[in-house]
């Protein structure tokens, strides 16, 4: 049985993962990067009117750790990603305002000012999207966790690059991190 979920905008921030040109355009499942980035767009209109904090997290492709792996996100000789991959999706709505953070992990927390930006504002809950499910928006919410910020998982605005690890994810993972949600229902309980 799902819990009522009520969000007190002002102590809440929206993070939103990695929606950016080299990132949405690619095999996602079960949503496609069109349908992510409209959703993360309606999310943040909607919560940036209540007053809550709106981040939006980017990758530098170009600048990211590929340690030694059996099965590497990016192959070792592989040439350089164009600039405009690692540049948020304009359909995403950016407002000035809005927090961009730039990491070189997966994770938004290691290595940047995410942190204090939720801090400085007294954020003490999350709602978390974006993409890939199982790279840089679980990698986020576990430091999140960590930090015990309570968590608010939006599953229609988050995708990976296979529909049963998103499945996998939310359902042996996150349900058990905090709250997941639909974008309407997150919608619907911000107060």
């Amino acid at each position: 049985m799902t819990q009522a979920l009520s969000i007190e905008a002002r102590r809440t921030a929206l993070v939103m993962i990695d929606l950016q040109h080299g990132i949405v355009g690619r095999s996602l499942g079960p949503y496609g990067g069109p349908e992510v980035v409209a959703r993360a767009k309606q999310l943040a209109d909607a919560m940036r009117a209540k007053g809550a904090a709106i981040i939006w997290v980017r990758v530098l492709l170009n600048e990211l750790n590929f340690p030694s792996a059996d099965a590497p996100t990016r192959a070792p000789d592989a040439p350089p990603a164009p600039a405009i991959a690692s540049e948020l999706a304009p359909e995403a709505g950016v407002q000035p305002g809005d927090i961009v953070v730039s990491k070189r992990q997966w994770g938004a927390f290691y290595g940047t000012d995410l942190e204090l930006q939720l801090h400085r504002r007294g954020i003490d809950t999350i709602v978390l999207g974006g993409i890939a499910t199982n790279f840089g928006v679980e990698s986020t919410a576990r430091a999140a966790y960590d930090r015990n910020f309570r968590l608010v998982f939006v599953e229609d605005a988050t995708s990976s690059l296979a529909a049963d690890m998103h499945q996998f994810t939310f359902e042996k993972l996150f349900a058990h991190m905090g709250h997941v949600r639909s974008t309407q229902q997150v919608i619907e309980a911000l107060a």
